[in-house]
């Protein structure tokens, strides 16, 4: 059997000055800034969030499942791909799958004729978005997952059938929960995810192109690395894969808009404030944000959800949907000169991003005005949002530090906001285990 470490240790190649560059894909990636989760599966018909394998196939059927719903929502919130949970930890599956009867086509749901992974993938396709798919490893269901070599046939020809039969893929997802301990064949699932999908980015395991943030609220924290030793497996457990090398993996946010991943008639949303803040947080400190909406019973989006998930697009929309853009000119060996144009520029929100061609090099940066220090922090990445208090300006002057550091943009807004918003005090996803 081969191991994380085994696989993941040539993803990206070296630059000549020794920092790790990565690759189009990787870059491209970046700039979608935000996606959707769906959670949705044989546990949203039984208000679990795991479940261990048992739930009867028969319980999936959904009454007015609309994928295309769920998509424009994505859309409205401004998210640029989807991921969908086409095979949870149970073990069901979502699409009609030879490898086991665990699935669409055991249900009554479609006449057991549905494919639920076929329906998001259409509808991603006529919004223009990407579509992402998350095949969980551990499978409480399969009754070959107690030999891991006979598994490992089972989990390549599920990979296999989604790789090549729903088109192009932003995302391949591999939640490492519930997988401690187990020693999974990576190096045939990875063959597998080039062969097929060579473009999309593997999260997390395997020989993965990006990472976990290492938390389920959403939330970066400064500085963003993107270059790293190791990565962590579930939010459940301290177990660390480690790389033989560093390799250049940014950060993906993953958080629900409820305090569960799957729909419960007794959860709730979380409030626009909290989402604001999390986009701040994440977004706005270089990374990317994938927000979970679990679909309920029905196959349709929770109306509460809807609401305060459209709320955030709009509110984004409105604060960074008119951005002044600066003329940029390098006046120094570590400065640089933000032109705003011929008249001063009413502002309160300043964005900048590090041009990544060469690899991230700014390890702290500093906004100025007129000599004196608006905002300063860590490092920049793909976008780094601070809150200023400033007067009307035609110019601005950005100071990095890092090796040949360079700046790809700046943008101005005028939000209205001089704050950013906050999570609520005390708030944090649960770390325990969820009950079967």
């Amino acid at each position: 059997m081969t191991s994380n470490q085994d696989v993941a240790q040539d993803v990206t190649p070296r630059a000549a000055t020794d920092v790790i560059v990565p690759t189009a894909e990787q870059l491209r990636w970046q700039q979608l800034e935000v996606g959707m989760f769906f959670h949705f599966g044989i546990n949203t018909f039984h208000a679990k969030e795991w479940s261990d394998g048992s739930l009867p196939a028969s319980s999936f059927d959904p009454s007015e499942l609309d994928a295309d719903e769920w998509v424009a929502l994505a859309v409205a919130a401004g998210a640029t791909y989807v991921v969908l949970t086409a095979k949870h930890h149970d073990g069901f599956c979502l699409w009609p799958t030879a490898t086991t009867d665990y699935s669409v086509a055991s249900s009554p749901w479609r006449d057991g004729k549905g494919d639920v992974v076929a329906e998001v993938a259409a509808a991603c396709r006529a919004a223009g978005i990407g579509l992402g798919l998350y095949l969980s490893p551990w499978d409480r269901n399969h009754p070959a997952y107690e030999d891991p070599e006979a598994y490992a046939d089972v989990y390549v020809a599920q990979l296999t059938e989604l790789c090549t039969r729903y088109g192009p893929l932003v995302e391949l997802w591999f939640d490492g929960a519930g997988s401690e301990g187990y020693s999974y064949d990576w190096a045939r699932f990875m063959e597998v995810a080039r062969t097929h999908q060579p473009q999309a980015m593997v999260f997390n395991m395997g020989a993965p192109t990006i990472r976990w943030v290492g938390n389920e609220d959403g939330l970066a924290s400064d500085p963003v690395e993107y270059v790293v030793h190791h990565t962590q497996m579930s939010n459940y457990t301290v177990v660390t894969t480690q790389f033989a090398e560093a390799l250049y993996l940014p950060p993906e946010c993953d958080v629900s808009v409820r305090r569960g991943w799957f729909w419960a008639q007794d959860d709730e949303p979380k409030s626009l404030e909290h989402l604001l803040a999390i986009y701040y947080r994440s977004v706005g400190l270089g990374a990317n944000l994938l927000l979970n909406v679990p679909p309920d019973r029905r196959g349709r989006i929770d109306p509460a959800d809807a609401a305060v998930v459209t709320a955030f697009g709009d509110e984004l929309r409105a604060r960074f949907g008119d951005p002044v853009a600066a003329a940029l000119t390098r006046t120094g060996e570590t400065t640089w000169r933000a032109d705003l144009g011929d008249e001063p520029v009413e502002l309160d929100h300043v964005l900048v991003r590090e041009d990544l061609t060469a690899g991230q090099r700014v390890t702290r940066h500093e906004v100025r005005l007129g000599g004196s220090v608006l905002a300063a922090g860590g490092t920049v990445g793909s976008s780094r949002l601070h809150v200023v208090d400033a007067p009307a300006t035609r110019e601005l002057e950005i100071e990095l530090e890092g090796p040949d550091a360079r700046l790809a943009q700046v943008l101005v807004h005028r939000t209205g906001h001089r704050t950013a918003p906050v999570v609520p005090e005390g708030y944090s996803a649960p770390t325990d285990y969820p009950e079967d």
